[in-house]
C-alpha cells in the first residue's frame, strides 16, 4: 500500500467502534482521514467529536445493502475498512470491499441471522476472489478471536515444537451494577452462549449441551472463577492451522446471577430467534430482548474490576513436556479513562486497530482471506502493550487443566 498516509473506513458505532475510532484517530503518522459509518449517524457524530487528531468524517449506511456500501466507499475512497458491525453483515461488507478494491478487517466471523451457528466456511470461500483482486481480508482481529490466535502462534513460534493441548480462558471479573446486562451486543452474546458447546479432541468435534461442562479456573490477580465450556470460532481455525493440536477448548466465566437470569429468560422464550407474530408483525423475541437490555457501550463509566483472557497451552519442546500460559488482564476503569469504553469493548477494539495498522503499513500483507495466526505474531505482540493491552507469560507453570487424554 506504499508509505503515504492511508484513508480508513470503519463501519459500526457501538462500544467496539468507539475504541477502534479513538485508537486509530491517534495514528496521525498512518492515517490522513477516517470515515465512521453506521445505521445511526448521530452515534457516529458523538464518537467523532471526541476523536483525533486524525479528522473523522461520519455517514449513515445500511451495512446489509451492498450497492449502498459501494457508493459510500466510492465517495470516500478508503484504502482499508474495519468492520465492527454485526456478524450478520460480514458477507455484504466483504462483497462491497471486493467490488471496490479495499482491504478488509473484522473482529467476529459470519453467522446467519436466522440460525444460531457460526463458522468460517462462508468467509473462507472468498479466498480465491480476494487473491485474484490482490486484496487482504483479515478475519477475527478482536481479542477472542484475535489476540488468542496470535498468543497461540507466538507460543508455537517461540516455545514449542508441537502444541498438543489448548485451553482458551476468558474471565470478566468486572462489576457494572446492573441486575442483568451483556458486555457486547446482547443478541450476539446470548445466541453464542445458549447454543450447544463444542470442542476438538483426537481429530473430531465433540458436542455438549449448552453450559453443561464447567469447572473453577484460577485467573491471575482475580482468583478462582467458575468457567463454562463454549464453542468459539477461533478453535476452528487454530486446529486447522496447528494440526498437532489434540484437544482445543474455550472457557468463559459467568456469575451465578447471570446464569439465573439467562435460565429464566430461556424458560419464558425470550432468547429464541424463531419469529413470532406480535401485533401483526413478525419479531424475534431475542431482538426484542436486546432492545430492553442496557446498551453495552453505556456500562463503562460505572464498571469496576478487570478482565483476564489468555491461552493455557501444553506441548513439547526439544523432546520435553512444556506448559505456557500467556494472557492479558485489562482494567475496566483504565479502558474507560482511555476511550470512555468498558474493558470488553476495549479488548476487542484495540486489536482491530492493530490488525488494520499492520495491513496499512504492509507488515501483514498477503492477497487472500486469512486468520490472525497465519501471519508472523511478533509485530502484533510488540504493539499490544503500547496500545493499552500489556501481556504476560508463564512458562512451565501449573495449568488449570489436565493433559490431553487424562
Amino acid at each position: 500500500m506504499g508509505s503515504a498516509r492511508k484513508r480508513l473506513m470503519i463501519i459500526g458505532a457501538g462500544g467496539v467502534g468507539t475504541v477502534v475510532v479513538k485508537k486509530s484517530a491517534r495514528m496521525d503518522h498512518l492515517y490522513e482521514e477516517i470515515m465512521l459509518a453506521s445505521r445511526t449517524k448521530s452515534k457516529c457524530d458523538a464518537i467523532a467529536a471526541e476523536a483525533g487528531p486524525v479528522p473523522v468524517r461520519t455517514a449513515q449506511v445500511d451495512a446489509d445493502d451492498v450497492p449502498q456500501l459501494m457508493r459510500l466507499i466510492g465517495e470516500f475512497r478508503p484504502d482499508l475498512l474495519i468492520n465492527v458491525a454485526l456478524p450478520y453483515q460480514d458477507l455484504p461488507i466483504m462483497e462491497a470491499c471486493l467490488a471496490t478494491g479495499v482491504h478488509y478487517v473484522d473482529t467476529a466471523n459470519y453467522e446467519p441471522k436466522d440460525k444460531a451457528e457460526f463458522e468460517y466456511s462462508w468467509q473462507w470461500a472468498f479466498h480465491e476472489r480476494y487473491q485474484e483482486a490482490g486484496l487482504t481480508a483479515l478475519l477475527g482481529s478482536g481479542f477472542d478471536p484475535g489476540v488468542t490466535n496470535v498468543f497461540t502462534a507466538y507460543a508455537a513460534k517461540h516455545y514449542f515444537d508441537e502444541i498438543h493441548c489448548l485451553d482458551i480462558v476468558d474471565c470478566n471479573a468486572g462489576e457494572h451494577g446492573m441486575a442483568f446486562a451483556t458486555n457486547f451486543n446482547p443478541e450476539i452474546n446470548i445466541r453464542e452462549i445458549t447454543q450447544r458447546g463444542r470442542y476438538w479432541e483426537d481429530g473430531a468435534w465433540r458436542s455438549t449441551e449448552a453450559l453443561e461442562i464447567h469447572q473453577p479456573v484460577e485467573y491471575p490477580r482475580i482468583g478462582a472463577r467458575e468457567s463454562y465450556l463454549l464453542f468459539h470460532e477461533e478453535l476452528e481455525s487454530l486446529v486447522k492451522h496447528f494440526p498437532t493440536i489434540r484437544r482445543a477448548r474455550f472457557w468463559m466465566t459467568f456469575s451465578p446471577q447471570y446464569i439465573n437470569h439467562l435460565q429464566v429468560l430461556q424458560n419464558v422464550g425470550m432468547t429464541s430467534i424463531e419469529p413470532i407474530e406480535y401485533q401483526g408483525m413478525q419479531i424475534q423475541p431475542l431482538q426484542f430482548l436486546k432492545a430492553v437490555l442496557p446498551e453495552p457501550s453505556s456500562l463503562g463509566e460505572n464498571y469496576s474490576g478487570e478482565t483476564s483472557i489468555g491461552c493455557q497451552i501444553r506441548g513439547v519442546k526439544d523432546g520435553k513436556e512444556r506448559t505456557v500460559y500467556i494472557y492479558n488482564n485489562c482494567s475496566h476503569q483504565s479502558a474507560y479513562r482511555d476511550t470512555k469504553a468498558q474493558g470488553v469493548s476495549y479488548t476487542t477494539g484495540v486489536p482491530a486497530a492493530i490488525g488494520a495498522a499492520l495491513i496499512a503499513t504492509d507488515v501483514w500483507k498477503a492477497p487472500g482471506v486469512w486468520n490472525m495466526e497465519q501471519f508472523d505474531p511478533d509485530p502484533f505482540m510488540e504493539l499490544l502493550p503500547s496500545l493499552g493491552l500489556p501481556w504476560e507469560i508463564i512458562v512451565d507453570g501449573k495449568l488449570a487443566f489436565l493433559p490431553c487424554g487424562e
